[in-house]
């Protein structure tokens, strides 16, 4: 019988909490997926027929410590009457765990008839994914494995979308970590010698992400939305519903399946400055909080060219 060292004991359980939780989802989550759709699906650039810049900034369960911290910043347009082109960079840090990365994306417009157009976009960059090894909490701190710099990988990533769009709704498929590669955290003599696979793997999600603009009057429109994530066997429903006034003032309520419930709100500034805000709360792990900026590149209309002569 093979004599177990504590060293290889600890990488053991390391390698199943590992497996475990990549069976879920990997990717961070956002309230206000609808504001910053394009951090959701690449064919989304182009779809409006101007340039806008996001962010979002996500803070998870507070009171938590080592709870999910999340940053994205976006900036997406249209390039011409059939080209979308866009860009992301993102941080996102949960406990000992943290990753960065930053994308470019080309996407291509066609029409299906006179009021139903299609796209199809393509985004790739790369991320570095760091375990810092001082912020573990372990039962040797003195074994070799634990000593020295964090455990840094660089790798690739990529992202295909798909997105049909009319004047007042879209629907579309995105497949982030296309490539699915494998973090391969632990070294090479740990899986010869325990004859296991890595898991550490970036597992191919499945979005499906729609909304549908209803207006209800000169003042009041209302927007259902749903956004639709699956991963190996898990699969997780984000259902909302927003309501804006006067393109102006929007208020609203999401569920997600995993049991947090949130509520949104948020301004638009001369329909260039948007700003929002969402409480997310999950009845065991407490509350969530998302704020989201952004600026609309829109042209000036003629009657503020007027006021500004």
């Amino acid at each position: 019988m093979k004599k177990i060292n504590m060293k290889k004991l600890i990488i053991l359980l390391i390698s199943v909490c590992f497996g475990y939780t990549v069976k879920a989802q990997q990717l961070p989550q956002m309230a206000q997926y609808m504001i910053n759709n394009y951090a959701v699906n690449p064919a989304i650039a182009g779809m409006e027929d101007h340039y806008q810049v996001k962010t979002t900034i996500r803070n998870m369960w507070g009171g938590i410590e080592g709870a999910p911290q999340t940053t994205i910043l976006s900036i997406y347009g249209k390039k011409s009457e059939n080209m979308g082109l866009g860009g992301i960079v993102y941080s996102d840090k949960a406990g000992a765990t943290s990753r960065i990365g930053g994308n470019i994306s080309y996407t291509h417009h066609f029409a299906l008839s006179s009021n139903i157009k299609m796209s199809m976009g393509l985004s790739g960059g790369f991320l570095q994914y760091r375990l810092a090894k001082n912020e573990l909490t372990v039962l040797d701190p003195d074994d070799p494995f634990f000593q020295g710099g964090d455990v840094v990988r660089s790798i690739p990533d990529a992202t295909f979308g798909l997105n049909a769009y009319a004047k007042n709704w879209y629907v579309g498929l995105s497949i982030p970590q296309l490539i699915g590669n494998n973090l391969d955290l632990l070294d090479g003599n740990f899986y010869a010698n325990w004859d296991k696979e890595s898991d550490g793997k970036l597992l191919r999600h499945y979005y499906i992400l729609g909304a549908y603009k209803h207006v209800l009057n000169p003042f009041w429109s209302i927007e259902p939305s749903l956004l639709m994530k699956s991963v190996s066997t898990s699969n997780q429903f984000d259902i909302g519903v927003k309501a804006t006034w006067d393109d102006k003032l929007w208020f609203g309520t999401g569920y997600r399946t995993s049991g947090e419930i949130s509520a949104l709100a948020g301004y638009s500034i001369q329909d260039r400055y948007i700003i929002g805000y969402s409480y997310d709360m999950h009845s065991d792990l407490g509350a969530s909080h998302e704020f989201v900026l952004g600026i609309r590149f829109i042209p000036l209309k003629q009657e503020e060219i007027l006021q500004e002569e």
